[in-house]
């Protein structure tokens, strides 16, 4: 009972910390009623390694399906990955893990990124793609963010 619980916890925090910041917005398309359309900015820090920030562009759907919370986001988006301080991992990684879900759709679509590590070259490499229940999208985009040799990727 203690191993779930301390996995669920842990679940919840990883959770907690991978959440998108708002960076800036651009419309894309005018609606009469409802918010226009627009691709969307987001950053997000990687909970694991500190010193690392995703940027994550994606295209949002407004009219009144939008407004609601209805509309069905494409599946297409962009992701660049820097270092922005001194990296400091803080527990050993996997060699694929999800780091951030969000939804695009009521229902089906997930927006996911995940960091896989290439050991070899001492990088960590972002993943973004969407998904869908039944059929996923293969549109996708990936950005690498190499770590100093001095500080070696601890994996699990």
């Amino acid at each position: 009972m203690k191993a779930w619980h301390a996995s669920l916890c842990g679940a919840l925090l990883l959770a907690a910390q991978a959440h998108a910041e708002p960076v800036g917005e651009v419309d894309t398309a005018f609606k009469l009623i409802g918010p226009d359309h627009k691709i969307v900015v987001e950053a997000y820090d990687d909970p694991k390694v500190i010193g690392v920030t995703c940027y994550v562009s994606r295209a949002k759907t407004g009219g009144v399906s939008g407004a609601l919370g209805l509309a069905e986001d494409k599946a297409e988006a962009s992701i660049a990955c820097r270092q922005v301080g001194p990296v400091r991992v803080t527990q050993p990684l996997a060699k694929r893990e999800e780091v951030y879900s969000e939804r695009l759709s009521i229902l089906f679509k997930r927006l996911r990124v995940v960091r896989m590590v290439d050991a070899t070259r001492n990088t960590l490499v972002y993943l973004t793609y969407s998904d869908l229940l039944i059929d996923g999208s293969p549109k996708n985009s990936v950005t690498a963010v190499p770590i100093d040799r001095a500080t070696p990727i601890p994996l699990k």
